[in-house]
């Protein structure tokens, strides 16, 4: 055999807005640094992002492909946004499936996936086309566990409750509400091509993978032991921060022309948060403090702003936080980390996903609070503020949990470890 294919060729494979893609496109960069080949595939919207990183790119849909779902007001619904995201999950199988036979055969090549992409590497795997599947996973609640801390969506199971029960509400769940929507769609893609039914989207994404990888410290999520099993655990994949690179002239005005700001944004892809931003400018009204709201979308901001707040579209939040008093924001778990790493206090306002079990944690490491972005009203907004500004004892623990971010994570260790893991007999 031929060196050249003795070396794994990786083909990345993710879902989801702009915070889904950077950590992706933070293991595609290191695994080309290793001198590995990348295939990157994932929306057509991203393409422009990813390619200006020299990634090769294989995109799928149209961008009005991508609007169209972003447009949908259920995506962001605690209760309804698995089923938005899930109405078109076998055509998405079926796209990530035929990019991936598109890449010129290699007899080791690996996927490193985004959970929701698992069911299409799977299908490639059992077709000969890929070899070796890693898991990705961004956040703690996008692997399943019976163990504390347990939240599920809006709903925090309580410490005291027996395992037993807490077994039997997941099977609730997977039953009743994941598996009717997702199943069917995976076999939809999947019996055509005469491969064997699966009979649970869970414990398909836990049992399909190689190898699983979380993209979070330790002491941000310690592994349950009921995780998925081989196991590496890695850590936030941030951007090296960019000081005022970037910033246009009326940002730099505004951040030297009086006391740091409060930072509000209900993350790149929500495009149905009007109701977040009216609420934000009463609360900061009534406090005198001055303001910053991030969103694309200027239409879900109220049409006057005072002096004192000031609307971006977009400002890369490593440069932004460091120079900002408090964060509000949804939960994601990139801005989640982004505010840790800046030391400031965090108020999440989770609307759905992932974002309820990232503010549960941040208030358990003593840095922030949280409130359901459904409950958001000016009067408790305003009041969670004060705290926040004032609390001597939330500013020590963000600085002791910002000293954690002094060692940055080393991505090509990262990768290495990956392969290593993913590559040996």
């Amino acid at each position: 055999m031929h060196m050249a294919e003795t070396i794994p060729h990786y083909v990345v494979i993710t879902v989801g807005s702009t915070g889904d893609i950077h950590p992706f496109m933070r293991l595609a960069s290191a695994m080309r640094a290793l001198g590995r080949q990348v295939t990157f595939i994932s929306h057509s919207y991203h393409a422009r992002l990813v390619e200006s990183a020299g990634i090769s790119f294989i995109g799928l849909g149209t961008d009005d492909d991508y609007l169209r779902l972003l447009a949908n007001p259920d995506l962001w619904h605690p209760r309804k946004a698995f089923g938005a995201i899930m109405a078109q999950y076998r055509e998405g199988i079926e796209q990530f499936d035929a990019a991936i036979r598109s890449i010129p055969a290699h007899p080791h090549l690996i996927a490193i996936a985004h959970p929701f992409a698992i069911p299409a590497a799977a299908i490639a795997r059992e077709r000969g086309v890929v070899k070796s599947i890693a898991a990705i996973y961004l956040a703690p609640s996008n692997i399943k566990s019976v163990h504390d801390p347990l939240t599920l969506g809006p709903m925090t199971v309580p410490a005291w409750m027996p395992m037993s029960v807490r077994r039997a509400l997941w099977r609730f769940i997977e039953k009743g509400w994941i598996d009717p929507v997702a199943v069917a769609q995976i076999n939809a893609a999947r019996q055509p091509l005469g491969l064997a039914k699966v009979d649970s989207l869970l414990g398909h994404l836990a049992q399909a993978p190689d190898v699983s990888v979380t993209l979070f410290p330790a002491w941000f999520a310690a592994a349950a032991p009921d995780w998925p099993t081989p196991l590496i655990a890695g850590h936030f994949p941030l951007f090296d921060a960019a000081g005022d690179d970037g910033f246009s002239g009326e940002l730099s005005a505004f951040l030297g022309g009086g006391e740091k700001p409060v930072v509000f944004t209900p993350g790149t892809a929500n495009i149905h948060a009007a109701k977040f931003f009216a609420t934000a400018l009463t609360a900061v009204e009534k406090l005198g403090r001055r303001a910053i709201f991030l969103t694309r979308e200027r239409a879900q901001v109220p049409a006057e702003l005072p002096a004192s707040v000031l609307w971006q579209p977009y400002v890369a939040l490593s440069a932004l936080l460091p120079r900002a008093a408090a964060m509000v924001h949804h939960g994601g778990i990139g801005t989640t980390a982004e505010a840790l790493r800046a030391g400031i206090p965090q108020l999440v306002t989770p609307f759905a996903w992932d974002q309820f079990d990232n503010g549960s944690r941040i208030a358990g490491l003593g840095v922030g609070m949280v409130m359901q972005a459904q409950r958001l009203r000016p009067g408790r907004l305003a009041r969670a503020l004060q705290t926040l500004l004032t609390s001597e004892r939330i500013h020590l623990r963000c600085q002791r949990i910002a000293a954690q971010f002094s060692a940055p994570g080393d991505a090509l260790a990262l990768c290495r470890e990956i392969e290593h893991t993913i590559t040996r007999e």
